[in-house]
């Protein structure tokens, strides 16, 4: 089938001539992706997921995985009535399931087989749980992600060289490691400076200012007792870790959510907002 514009080449020919040059190693590879970009070859986007991908390959589970300590369990012994009502309020679709104590996973429980409770028939969570997959932290991202997919699972029990649950990790856990980054500008976390300037009166903050330095910036007083970033900050007032694209007025500020994951997040839009006339 021929082209519908015979004279303008594909995108993956331009590509081919790049690659043409044949990298000896990443870094060169590393180098030729970015030269395509300033070339306008790729967007920052693709460019921005091929670096995933690449990243994923090195990475392990132990460097992604939700800490044991923020993991969101469900016991057991409790009695439906007692943990859906946490179920509803975390919004996962997915609960390892512990006996007592979070080093004894005895499965998993889909938030959806919990419409049978409510459904009125005879309800034994038990009954309900898919069974749990367990790997080890040194387990490669790029590996972990095959599995997912020919599995079809979606959740894995990350352990410790003595058998004790160190973490989890989900598929969306690694997919964010490829596409997290779309919808920030694409070099704005390789800034040094934490707060920059946007159209309109708009500032794009990272995540990880310290308190102190936002208070200087905007003349704010927030305390950084319980908190020390401005991310500690929104997500103590959302209660939660909040999504891309979520906004809660604070005080005289709007913040708004530019990019985040399931564990943190990594950058805000924040907006004084207008007074209100008399």
């Amino acid at each position: 089938m021929e082209s519908q514009h015979p004279g303008k080449p594909t995108l993956l020919e331009r590509l081919g001539a790049i690659l043409m040059r044949e990298p000896e190693d990443r870094e060169q590879l590393l180098e030729l992706l970015h030269s395509s970009f300033e070339r306008n070859l790729m967007d920052a986007d693709a460019l921005a997921m091929i670096e995933g991908v690449l990243q994923v390959a090195d990475m392990q589970a132990r460097d992604i995985m939700v800490p044991r300590a923020q993991m969101d369990v469900i016991d057991i012994n409790d009695a439906p009535e007692a943990f859906i009502p946490f179920v509803i309020e975390t919004a996962h679709s997915r609960f390892p399931v512990i006996d007592g104590d979070k080093d004894k996973v005895i499965g998993i429980l889909l938030a959806k087989d919990l419409l049978r409770y409510y459904a009125g028939e005879e309800f034994d969570v038990r009954e309900m749980l898919r069974p749990a997959v367990f790997i080890p932290e040194s387990k490669r991202l790029n590996v972990l992600l095959k599995e997912f997919r020919s599995n079809r699972n979606h959740i894995a029990i990350v352990v410790d060289e003595y058998g004790g649950v160190a973490g989890l990790v989900t598929i969306e856990d690694v997919l964010e490691q490829i596409v997290g980054d779309i919808e920030d500008e694409y070099d704005f976390d390789e800034t040094e400076d934490n707060i920059v300037s946007q159209p309109g009166g708009r500032h794009r903050v990272k995540a990880t200012t310290e308190i102190a330095d936002f208070n200087a910036a905007f003349q704010t007083e927030y305390s950084d007792e319980d908190y020390d970033t401005v991310g500690g900050l929104v997500m103590s007032r959302f209660g939660r870790v909040p999504k891309r694209g979520e906004e809660m007025a604070i005080d005289d500020f709007t913040f708004k959510v530019l990019r985040a994951d399931s564990r943190r997040v990594h950058s805000l839009l924040v907006e004084r907002k207008a007074p209100v006339e008399t």
